[in-house]
């Protein structure tokens, strides 16, 4: 596919990120491989990442779309391969199922680091196996980039020299949810709340109660994925009469949760979702009649591209579609982060010309870059996740997720 220059003349803050990472690029190029930090590994004309995701078990339903928007983008980069230093390096991908147990997670995090010597390593879409994996990767001092959202992934920072997040922060969201309740003419005063088991609910928990305060009127936790029926959860918040109710869950306990406020209790008031429910099982079968109508807050990438839209980053996610559904027959809408990841580990080893991984470290903390999934402005004292400005209001109008305004 072609990728015209840019087209845009207004100077918006996603043009100011994107002008910032060539400046970036551009000097980088200039620097040495000397004096190189972190531990070294051993050369190898290709650019070596490990992946553990969740392929099967409960994190399957966001687990296998990400790791099919990580073949589609590994596909795309090696079609020219990667410049790092004087050559043009293949992305040698080495896939594991993690079953969505950390304790695998562990496991194969410590195997691709120490027996297959990965220059980086990504994965872990459920919080708790990122926080399997990001052990492992700090000690042996290998990046990694976890595709999960919770509190301590990536703080406290100076224990987290090696992890990166890509998911939007927790407070970042709750903050949307809270001004888009807290408009004119919606009369949404009280709201209740149904949020996942473990760190990624809790987080959200934590989040939207120190956003919504006395607004917050019943909140319940709910079950282990696939554990029991989520029924009477959703009941004791839906007894307490609330004009909305937030569901903070990955799918497919988001789906799940709607369909027994909708289906079963007949809750007449408005849902909204946090960015963990957008993957395929929420607008499937009848858990897509029951999110009918419902928001969510997601990355804004969820609404695709136009054709007047012109950056690389737009080009970018215009092709990953094409080729997603050329290869899936269709594309509901989730955010790729797994293809972001493998990019900036890509530009990481390219601007510092070396696949070493102490020097992909220093260059990715301070990578400023526009992905398929949204923007990143990492730095030393911060490493993620997404930029504030990367979220946007969708509504699920007829099976899809429409951008709302």
């Amino acid at each position: 596919m072609a990728k015209p220059a840019f087209g845009r003349a207004q100077m918006t803050r996603r043009g100011v990120l994107v002008a910032a990472a060539g400046t970036l690029f551009t000097a980088a190029c200039g620097s040495d491989e000397t004096n190189s930090p972190g531990p070294t590994t051993k050369g190898s004309e290709e650019l070596i990442i490990g992946a553990s995701l969740e392929l099967t078990g409960s994190g399957a339903a966001h687990g296998v779309l990400q790791e099919r928007a990580l073949r589609i983008t590994v596909d795309t980069l090696n079609e020219e391969g990667v410049p790092v230093g004087n050559l043009r390096r293949r992305v040698k991908m080495i896939y594991r199922d993690n079953g969505s147990r950390p304790e695998t997670a562990e496991q194969q995090a410590t195997e691709l680091i120490q027996k297959e010597n990965v220059h980086a390593v990504m994965g872990g879409v459920l919080a708790e196996t990122s926080l399997a994996m990001l052990k492992v990767a700090q000690t042996e001092q290998v990046p990694f980039i976890s595709l999960a959202s919770a509190d301590g992934i990536v703080t406290p920072l100076p224990q987290r020299t090696y992890i990166y997040r890509l998911q939007a922060n927790a407070d970042d969201v709750a903050r949307m949810m809270a001004d888009l309740i807290s408009e004119p003419g919606r009369k949404l005063d009280k709201i209740g709340m149904l949020y996942g088991n473990g760190a990624y609910g809790e987080a959200g928990y934590d989040a939207l109660r120190k956003k919504l305060g006395s607004h917050l009127i019943a909140h319940e936790q709910l079950p282990p994925t696939g554990s029991t029926n989520v029924t009477p959860f959703a009941k004791r918040v839906a007894d307490t009469k609330p004009d909305a109710i937030i569901i903070w869950a990955q799918a497919p306990d988001s789906g799940a949760a709607a369909l027994a406020l909708k289906n079963g209790l007949s809750f007449g008031g408005q849902l909204i979702f946090d960015p963990g429910a957008v993957a395929d099982d929420t607008l499937t079968g009848d858990n897509a009649t029951a999110a009918q109508d419902a928001l969510a807050v997601h990355p804004a990438s969820l609404a695709g591209t136009s054709l007047t839209d012109t950056t690389m980053a737009d080009l970018d996610r215009r092709d990953f579609i094409y080729r997603y559904i050329q290869k899936h027959g269709a594309f509901r809408g989730f955010a790729p982060y797994s293809s972001d990841a493998v990019r900036l580990i890509a530009n990481a080893a390219r601007l510092g010309r070396s696949v070493d991984r102490g020097r992909i470290r220093v260059y990715m903390e301070n990578l400023i870059s526009e992905g398929i999934a949204g923007s990143y402005t990492f730095a030393p004292i911060d490493h993620g996740g997404m930029t504030r400005d990367s979220l946007a209001i969708f509504q699920v109008t007829n099976g899809a997720w429409v951008r709302f305004s």
